[in-house]
């Protein structure tokens, strides 16, 4: 597929080519995080919307100074309109493949949002259509190019904290009962929307996929005011290649935490926040003896990791996190569901990932101030 033909001069005078994106679905990471970011970019720039809610889409358009609002039922007319050359997606999580394969069949570019999808089944007919596809599929794990991130994995790598033994994690956030989250039952609640962020961490820290769920527990609070058809709360507990132990606790109805520790033979590494964006990510390092506190810029984590996927295809490069990354984290949560019906461990099946994270990959775009979100609530009470 070509690139489209807008152009923008760079800062030495020469024309750059510019991607130009569509966002497809209005929510609000995809409003307070996304579209604030993607003018400042330089390499990417927003001419689209699609959206379940038209009227939603023009005012957000008109905040944009855009024209091409589409409906959700209108996707078609949009990938042929030859307007665009990617799309964000940013859709509820059981929709993505439903815009995903289309776009990719139709040659356009596709950075999706995690989990990728809500099974193992529907990912591989994500990764199969860009297989036969000229166009590029990303999954959105934005903290592959986050700068206390790559630290962290480069500490690990260079081996100071030794042979890695132990992870442990806890994410919560107090959901409001009337966001869609607490009303779509398990792929809207929090295994699927936040559990992706720890266990995608034990993946990139370690350098190595989980072998087995040793447990998984759930919790119903009937006080929570959520729908009884879910689990709020999930304590897991997985096994790594060489004994090693990795555990972590998402739930909608705690008060707000954000934290990870990756413990070693020599050392030890405390994220806190671990996982958040709109604020700077801080290191508690303890090497032997030795403890030093680390706090890193904050970023646009949003910008940061559109820019580099717009960077990838005007240079034709492969992505990464690619479909794999994100079907290797569904590979998991997978397990955890049959854990949570079943009561008994699982062992997952063999799996080899083929790329990990580059430091060089690792994106520094300065912050943007969030704009006023349009019929869009925050989702916590």
């Amino acid at each position: 597929m070509s690139i489209g033909t807008s152009l923008g001069l760079g800062g030495d005078g020469r024309h750059e080519r510019k991607v130009r994106y569509a966002i497809v679905g209005l929510g609000d990471i995809a409003q307070e995080a996304m579209m604030p970011g993607i003018a400042h970019t330089g390499n990417s720039e927003l001419v689209a919307l699609v959206s379940g809610d038209l009227d939603k889409a023009r005012q957000v358009a008109e905040t944009y100074g855009l024209d091409a609002v589409y409906a959700y039922e209108d996707f078609g007319e949009l990938l042929a309109s030859g307007t665009i050359d990617a799309i964000y997606l940013a859709t509820p999580n059981w929709r993505h493949a439903e815009f995903a394969i289309p776009a990719l069949d139709a040659g356009i570019h596709v950075l999706c949002e995690k989990p990728l999808e809500i099974s193992v089944e529907r990912a591989e007919a994500m990764l199969a259509a860009e297989r036969r596809s000229s166009a590029k599929l990303m999954t959105a794990y934005r903290l592959h190019f986050e700068p206390a991130t790559i630290d962290a994995i480069n500490r690990i790598r260079a081996g100071e904290l030794g042979d890695l033994i132990a992870f442990s994690s806890c994410f919560a956030q107090l959901l409001d009962p009337a966001n869609h989250r607490a009303s779509n039952g398990l792929k809207a609640g929090p295994l699927f929307d936040m559990g992706p962020y720890p266990i995608n961490a034990i993946r990139y820290l370690f350098g190595d996929e989980p072998e087995q769920v040793v447990s998984a527990i759930g919790a119903r609070h009937a006080q929570s005011g959520y729908a009884q058809d879910f689990d709020d709360t999930v304590a897991v507990t997985l096994r790594m290649p060489g004994g090693a132990i990795a555990q972590f606790v998402v739930s909608y109805y705690a008060n707000t935490v954000d934290s990870l520790v990756i413990a070693g033979t020599k050392g030890s590494i405390q994220m806190r926040p671990a996982y958040g964006f709109g604020m700077a990510l801080r290191h508690q390092r303890i090497i032997g003896e030795d403890e030093r506190e680390a706090s890193f810029a904050e970023t646009d984590q949003f910008g940061g990791q559109m820019y580099y996927f717009s960077d990838c295809i005007l240079h034709d490069r492969p992505v990464e996190p690619d479909a794999e990354e994100g079907l290797a984290d569904l590979r998991v949560i997978e397990g955890i569901v049959r854990a949570l019906e079943t009561g008994e461990p699982q062992t997952l099946p063999p799996f080899t990932r083929s790329r990990r994270i580059d430091p060089d990959q690792v994106q520094g775009l300065s912050p943007v101030k969030a704009p006023d979100l349009i019929k869009v609530s925050d989702p916590t009470r």
